[in-house]
Formats: C-alpha cells, structure tokens, sequence
C-alpha cells in the first residue's frame, strides 16, 4: 500500500503544480466524460434535484445539473492544488469574512464548533489556520474512507495547511484531551451526512424531504461547552470563494435539545437555494426513509433498537 500510495501522491502533487488557467481546462474536458460518458450518480442527482425543488421547471433543473457536474469537476482539481498552492494564492482565492465575533471567542479561552456543508469546495476551509490566532488549533472531524489509500491521501491533502484532522471515533476524546491542556481549538464539522441507522435521533424537514441528521455533534458540543458558529460558503466566481461566519450561540448548555442542529440545517438550507449547484447532489442524502426506520427499528430509553 505504501508504494501505491507514493506513486499516487507523486503523480498528484505533479498534476498541482500546473497553473489554474491548464488544471481548469483539463476540468472542463473531465466534465464532458464525467457527465456523458461515464454518468456519475446521474440518477441519484436527478431524484435529489427534483424532489428538492418541487417548484423548479425540468429546464430549470438541467441547468443545475449541467453547473453541477462543472462544479464537481472543479472540485476535484482545486482540492488536489491544495498540495502545493501557497498561503498568499490560498488567502486570495479562500477568503473568511466576518471572522471578528468568531476571534473573540477563542481570544477569551472558549473553543468553537464550526458548521460546515459539502457547498461549493469546502475542502479550502482547511485553510482557515491563516485567518485565526496562532495559539488557536484546527482540528477538522471526518468519517474514514473505506479505500486506505484514499483516506490517507485525502488526509495529507485536508492538513497540508495546518488544520488537523481527527476521526468521528476519536474525536471527543481528543477534544477533551486539549480541554484539559488548555487548548483552544476550532472543530470543523461536515455535519450533512446520512447517519447510520442506529444513530438516527432526530428527523427533520430539509430542502421539502423528511430526513434523518446526525446529532452527535450537538452532543459532543453540549459535553465541552464548545461555541458554536456556522461556515456559509459562496462561490464568487471560478476558483474563488467566500466563507461567511455567522455565530449560532455561544452557550450551547443553555440551549434545547436538537435546537442547534435545527438552526444548522435551516442556515445549510438557505445556503443552497442561494447557490444550488454547487452542493454535493451526487451523495445520496435520502436512502434512509421514516418508513424503513419505522419497519426494522425501535427506540427504547433513547436508543435505537433493531427489531
């Protein structure tokens, strides 16, 4: 594996160092193959399309999924240049507004939960060290990839400018382990993913579909006392991107259960009717339905029970 990895690596961090203006034209001939050829989750981008705007025209629709698949093709390049971009053309192209409220709360010792969506390249939000204090840590949770090549190359890549990665497994315990050292940190939190069924606790109405969240971020945010503030991406023009930090409540304890996951999801929401293409369509966010949850499972004392 390790060979393969090296060999792999050595041919990305080859592929990065070409400008913008060729990896973007090579991007432009992917899209044709991606979309045409191969049809990457077509159907599954045409079912989350249709049945999240109900109100849009089939024209309207092919429209998204033509900007789309540019988009992903986009993103596939921008986060391999990440190996080699530097700090001064990162700091141009990435841009965080509105961090001052977020500054403050880690200059006074309180560490921040930062809630993110797959909209537009999040990948670039590892960046983020740039904009921050230097005495502050930034840790991104992620789930590991089934392919260990690909986990470990996606690894390198997310910390190739300072922001740590660290396992959901692991997380809490990693997170207490720098509470206790005094350390301020921010955790990046892609909290938009499918849950597995026994961690589904909480169901939602979002983009007009009944869908299960993941609420173990709340949880690990209640169980530190972690600020808590939400990322919303923009995308200004190619290669370029805004991400705007807008402070959710710095009490979480005070809060009610699932009320900060409610308010994340209705932030993401916005965030992708303001800009629907470049949300991440070809996941497939609604295989898991209330009647299939209802069919195969139970709650007992807050758990969930396979019947």
């Amino acid at each position: 594996m390790t060979i393969i990895y090296h060999i792999i690596y050595a041919v990305l961090y080859t592929f990065s160092l070409l400008p913008f203006r060729v990896m973007y034209l090579l991007s432009d001939l992917m899209y044709f193959f991606v979309r045409h050829v191969v049809k990457y989750r077509k159907k599954v981008i045409e079912k989350n399309l249709k049945a999240s705007f109900p109100e849009k025209t089939g024209a309207e629709l092919q429209q998204i999924e033509r900007e789309f698949y540019h988009f992903l093709c986009d993103y596939l390049v921008e986060t391999v240049k990440l190996l080699t971009i530097s700090e001064k053309e990162l700091r141009k192209r990435m841009k965080f507004i509105h961090v001052e409220p977020f500054v403050q709360c880690l200059d006074s010792g309180q560490s921040a939960a930062l809630y993110l969506g797959h909209q537009c390249n999040w990948e670039w939000i590892t960046s983020i060290p740039y904009w921050l204090p230097e005495n502050v840590l930034s840790t991104t949770i992620y789930h590991p990839l089934e392919n260990k090549i690909a986990d470990k190359l996606f690894k390198t890549i997310r910390e190739k400018h300072h922001a740590h990665g660290m396992t959901m497994q692991n997380s809490l315990r990693e997170i207490i382990k720098y509470k206790q050292e005094q350390q301020t940190i921010i955790v990046g939190l892609l909290a938009d993913q499918v849950p597995l069924w026994q961690n589904i606790h909480h169901w939602i109405n979002f983009l007009h579909q009944e869908t299960p969240v993941l609420t173990g971020s709340e949880r690990i945010i209640k169980h530190v006392g972690l600020a808590v503030f939400y990322g919303e991406m923009r995308r200004e023009k190619r290669g370029h991107y805004v991400c705007d930090i807008q402070q959710i409540t710095t009490n979480p304890d005070k809060t009610e259960n699932f009320s900060i996951t409610d308010k994340y999801f209705e932030l993401l929401e916005k965030s992708i009717r303001r800009q629907p293409a470049f949300w991440l369509w070809s996941h497939n966010r609604w295989k898991r339905t209330r009647q299939d949850f209802d069919k195969y499972f139970y709650v007992k004392d807050g758990k969930v029970i396979k019947k």
